[in-house]
């Protein structure tokens, strides 16, 4: 079980950059965005209702709060910034791009003064790097503006998970997931209308629609159940192995799907990004013992609730 778990989070998550690219081919991107979280949210909700009754969703002012907040973080600016870049960029060099958020995170303890250990600042160090050599070379895969757009969707992602462990968040875990899907979706149907968006069921294709319920069934619900089911039932060396996987996999996926080119500077600059990424998670955990946070993992969904902040992020592809 644990295995086929593993490997839904590697194929999943690894694959929402593709359902994403394919989806916005004919949908609004923070349209597609937000009909995608809000009707996650609603099924995720009536799921839970009823397993464990109303009284799943008892939490506080602040604690709701805290969990809009997130969501905001997380999916209206961080998975929407996501959708509108991959209209100028290729699925594979948005996916290399986001595995840099652990890196961020780890950018964002320094600044509170939580000092990491130096083979952790070194692996950020040479992450960056490979972040700026792929921003720098990576053109090929799309503009120079899509490549900015999706680094401060990673940097909204690492905010998001950063702050998650340091303000009030529900008690229950697919509950705060729920109120940041439903808030954050909320978030980008507000933004993607006050840009101009608008959706014109008659020009949207069936593929664009069979991609959009593909994130919602399978990246925002599959995906998610999974590695939430993996935080409790597997080592955290084999779970943090996804932070590795899915910007490969996303990028194969392009590759086959999309013909999107591969060139050396992706392959180097992407190989640089998932070696700082792996120094960084390989030394923290030895320190903890729970699994990183997943902020970012599945192009977007909402990883369980923390309480307290973990060295890493996910992946939003999800």
């Amino acid at each position: 079980m644990v295995w086929g778990a593993l490997a839904i989070v590697y194929v999943v998550w690894g694959s929402t950059y593709l359902g994403i690219g394919i989806a916005i081919e004919s949908i609004p991107p923070m349209l597609s965005a937000a009909i995608r979280f809000i009707i996650a949210a609603a099924l995720l909700s009536g799921f839970l209702l009823v397993r464990s009754g109303p009284a799943a969703f008892k939490m506080s002012r602040r604690q709701f709060l805290g969990a809009a907040l997130v969501g905001v973080l997380l999916l209206t600016t961080g998975n929407g910034m996501l959708s509108v870049a991959e209209q100028y960029i290729s699925t594979g060099l948005a996916a290399l791009l986001v595995a840099s958020v652990p890196l961020w995170l780890v950018v964002f303890r320094f600044a509170v003064r939580d000092r990491p250990k130096t083979l952790t600042l070194a692996g950020v160090l040479v992450g960056i790097g490979g972040v700026g050599a792929l921003s720098l070379t990576g053109a090929e895969g799309g503009s120079e503006v899509g490549i900015v757009v999706v680094l401060l969707a990673s940097v909204s992602w690492a905010v998001g998970s950063f702050v998650s462990g340091r303000i009030a968040m529900p008690a229950n875990a697919l509950a705060t997931s729920a109120v940041e899907m439903v808030v954050g979706g909320a978030g980008l149907l507000v933004l993607g209308t006050g840009f101009g968006e608008r959706l014109d069921v008659s020009a949207v294709t069936t593929r664009s629609w069979l991609a959009l319920a593909y994130l919602i069934v399978a990246g925002s619900l599959i995906g998610f159940t999974a590695f939430s089911w993996l935080l409790g039932n597997a080592p955290i060396s084999l779970v943090s192995t996804y932070a590795y996987v899915n910007p490969a996999v996303a990028v194969a996926l392009g590759a086959l799907v999309l013909s999107e080119p591969i060139t050396v500077q992706v392959i180097v600059g992407g190989l640089v990004i998932l070696v700082g990424v792996a120094l960084v998670i390989s030394t923290e955990r030895k320190g903890t013992t729970r699994a990183p946070d997943a902020g970012a993992g599945d192009g977007g969904t909402p990883p369980p609730a923390r309480r307290r902040a973990e060295p890493v992020a996910e992946q939003p592809g999800g």
